[in-house]
């Protein structure tokens, strides 16, 4: 028989309704980072007001707005560069908010990218291990195996200023890795580089982040990034959530006239109910547009005659020509932007009300000057309520 003391003696199996398996269940449901009711303030100015936010291990949300909504801010205030007013940040089930800096196990990687100058390669991953006294033969095997990851081996030697931007960042990256910590902070980190090195970086930075399995929380402004990289997405403006959920949902059912606007640049048609069917097998609601022409759209409740609606429709939802929907307008194209596969047509409907549609090109590019008749389906939009908000 085994020793009673061998190691490689499998534990022994915990029956689901014992304490140590309620404790494990509980541990693998707890959240990675949780921010609760959190207010930043800088004097008299609220830059943050009562956001809470969940996040699950290993996933990768994305903090999306305008400048000054107080993303960065958020993310600043988990690194601890931040102090909050009011609330609680919570990481692994611990309070941090009130934790220094350096005694919390966070990553960071920068816009600017923040590399030692005057340090090497190797030298500039190592400094996180480094501090945090990890002997010299596992710092020069995790330095390697980070270089490897990031697609940048052999480079220990070479200084940051040897390195182009893509590269730099990437070195950025590894260094905020190597030590795995147990939450990545990213903030605004691809928008010093060209178009074609933004797009490569995405799917690399995604690609790394599910292999370490680490939480990221990633900033943005830029919508394409946060709907292309996002596991969820946080839209925020002036320092409150608008809408928290998965890339499509958010982009789909807009919550509010913000997000709809914000997020995809949608068409926001004002609209007055004509009559509304709609019963528990579903029906059509018709609407009023201001150029006067009557659309069926789908409302998940009966609307009142004579209330006022908005009917937000995609540009991508808008087909063009043959191919338009069983709501048709009739207009005219007042600008043609064409970009190979598709053109965005901006497009004039009784004087009164102007749209985007995004089409794929069929046969050939509709000019300026030309008529045109455009459609979309009852079920390709949403309605928001007078107040902006979409109706449910």
């Amino acid at each position: 028989m085994p020793d009673s003391h061998d190691t490689t003696l499998s534990p022994r199996p915990v029956s689901a309704g014992t304490p140590a398996a309620v404790s494990g269940a509980a541990e693998a449901n707890r959240p990675a980072v949780e921010f609760r009711n959190i207010d930043i303030a800088y004097g008299k100015f609220v830059a943050v007001r009562d956001f809470s936010l969940s996040i699950h291990k290993g996933s990768f949300v994305t903090l999306l707005g305008p400048s000054g909504c107080g993303k960065t801010t958020i993310l600043r205030s988990i690194a601890g560069l931040v102090d909050i007013s009011s609330g609680q940040i919570m990481i692994d089930g611990r309070r941090v908010d009130d934790v220094p800096i350096y005694k919390r196990n966070i990553g960071l990687v920068f816009q600017s990218y923040a590399l030692f100058p005057h340090k090497s390669v190797f030298d500039n991953v190592a400094f996180g291990l480094k501090y945090r006294n990890v002997p010299k033969p596992e710092i020069a095997r995790k330095v390697r195996q980070a270089l490897e990851m990031v697609r940048l081996p052999g480079s220990e030697k070479k200084l940051p200023s040897q390195l182009s931007g893509g590269q730099q960042q990437r070195i950025a990256l590894a260094r905020a890795i190597v030590f795995q910590p147990q939450v990545l902070l990213l903030d605004e980190p691809l928008s010093a580089l060209d178009a074609n090195m933004r797009e490569e970086m995405r799917v690399e930075i995604k690609k790394i982040q599910k292999e370490t399995g680490i939480t990221a929380i990633f900033v943005t402004h830029d919508q394409e990034e946060a709907l292309s990289m996002s596991d969820r997405i946080v839209v925020m403006n002036a320092g409150a959530v608008e809408q928290i959920g998965a890339p499509e949902e958010v982009y789909e059912t807009p919550a509010t006239a913000f997000v709809a606007d914000f997020l995809g640049k949608a068409n926001m048609l004002a609209a007055t109910v004509s009559k509304s069917d709609v019963t528990r097998s579903g029906g059509p609601t018709t609407v009023a547009l201001a150029a006067g022409q009557t659309v069926d759209v789908k409302s998940p409740r009966r609307l009142a005659p004579g209330c006022k609606v908005t009917v937000v429709v995609r540009p991508q939802k808008l087909s063009v020509g043959a191919a338009a929907g069983s709501n048709r307008l009739s207009g005219r194209v007042v600008s043609t932007s064409y970009l190979g596969g598709s053109a965005i047509y901006e497009i004039d409907i009784g004087g009164k009300t102007s749209v985007r549609a995004n089409a794929p090109i069929n046969g050939r590019v509709i000019r300026e000057g030309e008529a045109i008749e455009i459609g979309f389906d009852p079920g390709g939009c949403v309605l928001l309520d007078e107040s902006g908000r979409r109706i449910s």
